[in-house]
């Protein structure tokens, strides 16, 4: 039996690694489009709980972690953006403004499931256009939910959070470790 993270995200690699060294990557094919909630929190969940699912379902004896992160303006859903157009236009809806950051987190193991959905508070400070237009124009916003990375330019803007700042990079640490402790 082996721990199987359901991410190909870099960061939650890194974040993985501070529970435990010992697991392996493999991926989802789930089509995100595919799956609607009635809140953000649970859109986070749900889609955290298909990645997991989908791999578990392919590696039974196996627990696997799954996880889905998107970011809540004003009840609206800031998933990747598409492009630099859609990067603009959800930094700005952020700046200057609090925000929420929901990530599902899904533990699968011999048929069992565990479930939720950590929520953080953002508190970003306006940003200037000019540095915007700079951060659009750089890798970094476009495998991200919101369109920004906390742990890189986007700390600039940020005034403060309230909850698990793992959260924010898409893996609550905490959360998750206790998830898998309760799974056994």
């Amino acid at each position: 039996m082996s721990l199987i993270l359901a991410s190909g995200s870099p960061r939650r690699r890194e974040l993985m690694a501070l529970i435990t060294q010992d697991y392996t990557v493999i991926t989802s094919d789930v089509d995100e489009s595919e799956i609607t909630a009635d809140t953000p929190a649970h859109l986070a969940q749900s889609l955290a709980t298909a990645k997991a699912e989908a791999v578990a379902a392919a590696h039974p004896a196996d627990t696997v972690c799954g996880f889905d992160t998107v970011v809540e303006c004003d009840g609206a859903v800031f998933g990747k953006p598409r492009d630099e157009a859609d990067a603009l236009r959800m930094l700005r809806a952020l700046s200057g403004r609090s925000h929420k950051v929901h990530t599902g987190v899904c533990v699968c193991r011999g048929g069992r499931k565990l479930a939720c959905a950590e929520t953080t508070t953002v508190h970003f400070a306006p940003i200037g256009e000019a540095d915007l237009l700079r951060y659009v124009r750089t890798p970094e916003p476009y495998d991200k939910a919101g369109g920004y990375a906390i742990q890189g330019h986007a700390a600039l803007w940020c005034t403060g959070i309230e909850g698990c700042y793992y959260n924010i990079m898409g893996l609550p640490v905490y959360r998750t470790a206790a998830l898998l402790q309760r799974l056994g």
